[in-house]
């Protein structure tokens, strides 16, 4: 029986906290009492990305004051909203997107119901679907909306506007919630994932659903809202931006001061969207930036995303009209703030409910994610960026190929592996010394793909790497192939376009690839159906689906990382590159 979480209460109490704060214009936080009652002060609390994180990690940290502090974990985290409440009566909390999938073991294990239940606890009242609530297809993200019998499923709607049945043309989730503050205050929430979503998830989850443009579906269900007499429109969206250097006229600030500007795919939704769109709260690119980017009206408007992992919070505060019935867009003011673990969590009540389902979840997940599984000599890692090639992703390419080399596992010669699904870092000293746990390998691969081997001609082999660049209409960022030993090819970045993959340069174990020949490559189950936009995988035939990669890997570290001869990093160097 899952624990009844109160309600959460309020307590003063004071905690040391890092933020950054951006004024689009002036406002008076007296404003209602001048106008009679007319104005209202509002509070608006946001999330993205928090991807599971339930526990507190040590792995977990943020910069502040150019110190890596630990942040997050969702005890502190229902703390710091507590206290950003206190006194307001016109407040939510909401999020955009990503709250479950790619999640720490702990909640994982357990299906993301811990991060559910966590969420329904912090008083989470409305998010946008991301992509990532996509991952174990459309009717496993109905279940953790509608709940089962041993489930209770989300308090909060999850609002998916332009999530389309391509049959009847209808949104399947809810495309908006308004918020009825009382008092004649509502606020309408519109939400959405990235019209990209398709191309980055599994497509057999999400068979006969369409993703449409983000902004034409905002400007459809503004329009709508406003008929219904709500003029007070936010956008809770699942695509975001990077925070620059340089001034590109959005008037950013970052925590760090570093990010003066923006840019990234926000930028043309936010200037193109609709003026009746007030505020924009966006996730998906895990930064953390509070800006002010103009409307095709030319009046600024805020556009905010809070980092990841529950690390940070949004805070937006604005005044609202009653007599327009309509936020004061010039008295938007938005501040980020870190998470810090310095909270006496002892003054609060809202983290007892965390501290429960903690303690529910966590012994039966530490037991099972505590197992041997082998040992490593060093730590194993990820590159900085998904633009290159990375110990840990070599490491996981020569475990694919080793899993399916056999004539009965499937053949392979070759295996390639999507940057994005290497999730986190094998590290010497995360747990006993050396020791790999399965934990550790789950939290490495924790998307429950499969292997999967299939044939390629080398023709289709080079496509594939053509499509590690940036594809015109389609994916803006490049992203690294990992590649299994003895498969090597030339990355000349002096070039342009597809040419940047040296046509002749591909060889195996030597041999130089030939165009009409065919290979038995494997890879995982995401991108043998195009996912990522490398639709060249699924020119492939005589596929041939194998375990789940996480066991496979499994399988790998335990084989050749024993006790006596734990793994090494492997050598980079298996893609040439010249610049």
């Amino acid at each position: 029986m899952k624990p009844k979480h109160k309600r959460l209460a309020a307590a003063g109490a004071a905690a040391a906290l890092a933020a950054t704060t951006l004024v689009v214009g002036a406002w008076s936080a007296n404003a209602g009492q001048a106008n009679h009652g007319r104005e209202i002060d509002m509070q608006l609390l946001a999330i993205n990305d928090f991807h599971g994180h339930v526990e507190a990690s040590s792995g977990d940290t943020y910069p502040v004051d150019g110190v890596n502090v630990p942040a997050g974990g969702a005890e502190y985290l229902a703390a710091h909203l507590e206290q950003a409440r206190e006194g307001e009566r016109y407040s939510t909390t909401v999020a955009a997107g990503d709250l479950i999938g790619a999640s720490p073991f702990m909640s994982a294990i357990f299906d993301d119901e811990p991060t559910i239940e966590s969420l329904n606890a912090m008083g989470v009242e409305v998010s946008s679907v991301g992509n990532h609530e996509f991952d174990a297809g459309f009717d496993e993200l109905n279940r953790i909306i509608e709940g089962d019998e041993d489930f209770e499923g989300a308090d909060f709607p999850y609002l998916g506007a332009n999530v389309v049945d391509e049959a009847t043309g209808k949104t399947v989730l809810d495309p908006y919630w308004v918020k009825d503050f009382g008092r004649g205050v509502k606020v309408g929430f519109i939400g959405m994932t990235l019209e990209g979503t398709g191309d980055i998830v599994s497509k057999s989850g999400i068979e006969g659903l369409e993703f449409r443009d983000e902004v034409e579906t905002a400007n459809k269900y503004a329009k709508e809202l406003k008929r219904k007499g709500v003029n007070s429109i936010v956008v809770l969206l699942h695509e975001g931006g990077v925070p620059v250097a340089e001034d590109t006229g959005h008037d950013c600030e970052s925590l760090d001061g570093s990010g003066v500007g923006m840019s990234g795919p926000i930028v043309d939704i936010a200037e193109t969207m609709t003026p009746l769109v007030d505020i924009l709260v966006t996730g998906h690119t895990h930064q953390e930036y509070v800006c002010s980017v103009p409307d095709p009206a030319g009046n600024p408007r805020m556009v905010t995303s809070a980092s990841s992992y529950g690390r940070v919070f949004t805070q937006i505060d604005a005044t609202y009209d009653r007599r327009t019935k309509d936020i004061v867009r010039s008295s938007v003011t938005g501040s980020n703030t870190v998470v810090t673990r310095d909270v006496d969590l002892d003054a609060f009540e809202s983290d007892d409910a965390q501290s429960d389902i903690i303690a529910e979840y966590g012994p039966a997940a530490e037991e099972a994610g505590g197992r041997l599984v082998g040992y490593i000599a060093e730590d194993i890692t990820r590159g900085k960026t998904r633009a290159e090639e990375f110990p840990l992703g070599s490491l996981i390419a020569d475990a694919q190929l080793w899993n399916t080399a056999g004539a009965d596992t499937g053949g392979a010669e070759i295996a390639l592996l999507n940057p994005g699904g290497v999730r986190d870092d094998l590290l010497v000293d995360e747990g006993v010394k050396g020791e790999v746990s399965y934990r550790e390998v789950f939290d490495v691969q924790p998307f429950n793909n499969y292997v999967v081997t299939l044939d390629m001609t080398g023709a289709q082999l080079l496509k594939a790497l053509q499509q590690q660049l940036p594809i015109p209409g389609g994916r803006s960022t490049t992203l690294q192939l990992q590649v299994s030993e003895g498969f090597t090819y030339t990355w000349d970045k002096t070039k342009t376009g597809p040419d940047q993959i040296v046509a002749g340069s591909l060889t195996l174990n030597g041999e130089p690839i030939v165009a009409d020949q065919t290979y038995r490559v494997t890879t995982n189950s995401f991108l043998a159906e195009g996912g990522d936009s490398f639709t060249a995988f699924t020119e492939g035939a005589n596929t041939l689906f194998g375990e789940l990669d996480v066991d496979a890997f499994e399988d790998y570290i335990a084989e050749f990382g024993t006790a006596g001869a734990p793994l090494q990093a492997p050598e980079l160097g298996r893609v040439t590159v010249i610049s």
